[in-house]
């Protein structure tokens, strides 16, 4: 019952959203992201900027460490000057590793800063691990095969493939790869934020099965990463361990 209150909770705030709202498309790790955003709560990295030229020419001096151009870049993200924004992206364009995607949450705060003060009206900004595109969240699913030890059959893989794809394209969501691993099959896919995301598996799992019922109705999804082998394994480990703590906990 939580669960589903979470999940309402959730729904509800979606459907609440304005519609200029926009999404971060580039896939950066989640905990960089959180990092970012502590940046931008600590009062020191929000001083106001006297020389612009100045501040540029730091942040490409070698002996800058990486600490400092994460603050300067802040600094920079928090004026809605176009001359800040243009800062941060000539920097973007060279750099490389933490600091580019560093650079590219420093754009969006900008960008959205600058909108606020033009049009005078709150702007919306939702940041996702794996990112988007227009107003599309991209999210990571793995579906499991009712044998996951099994692999899924050449007839199977087209299934999944194709039935996903034309339920996806019903909700106007899009398909971008779907790999296959014994009995896993793992996909990247975008689909409307505004949307109802589980409506479409119910209706494709149910389509999948008519055809042998070798897809079992649980999925693995998520939009902070892409899961390794490894990683959904465990997830499904903990999962049956959970389940059978439960069960004990019952029966005591």
């Amino acid at each position: 019952m939580e669960d589903n209150n979470n999940l309402k909770k959730i729904q509800d705030a979606i459907e609440s959203l304005p519609d200029n709202f926009s999404i971060l498309e580039e896939q950066i790790d989640v905990e960089l992201q959180m990092e970012y955003f502590e940046f931008t709560k600590d009062k020191t990295n929000n001083q106001p900027i006297e020389d612009f030229a100045e501040v540029e020419k730091m942040l490409y001096e070698a002996e800058a460490t990486d600490e400092a151009k994460k603050k300067l870049l802040v600094r920079l993200a928090g004026h809605d000057k176009v001359e800040a924004f243009r800062i941060i992206e000539r920097f973007k364009a060279q750099a490389e590793g933490v600091l580019r995607n560093w650079s590219i949450l420093a754009i969006q705060e900008s960008r959205m800063i600058l909108q606020s003060s033009l049009l005078d009206e709150q702007q919306v900004f939702i940041s996702t691990g794996l990112g988007g595109r227009d107003q599309k969240i991209r999210y990571f699913i793995t579906l499991l095969h009712q044998n996951t030890e099994e692999e899924f059959s050449e007839t199977e893989k087209k299934l999944i493939e194709d039935e996903f794809q034309f339920f996806l394209k019903k909700s106007e969501g899009e398909l971008e790869e779907m790999n296959f691993v014994n009995g896993f099959a793992m996909g990247l896919f975008l689909f409307p934020l505004k949307n109802n995301l589980q409506d479409i598996f119910r209706s494709f799992i149910e389509e999948c099965n008519q055809y042998g019922n070798f897809l079992r109705e649980d999925v693995i999804i998520t939009n902070v990463k892409k899961l390794n082998i490894e990683e959904i394994k465990g997830f499904l480990s903990q999962e049956q361990k959970e389940e059978t703590d439960e069960n004990d906990t019952e029966q005591d």
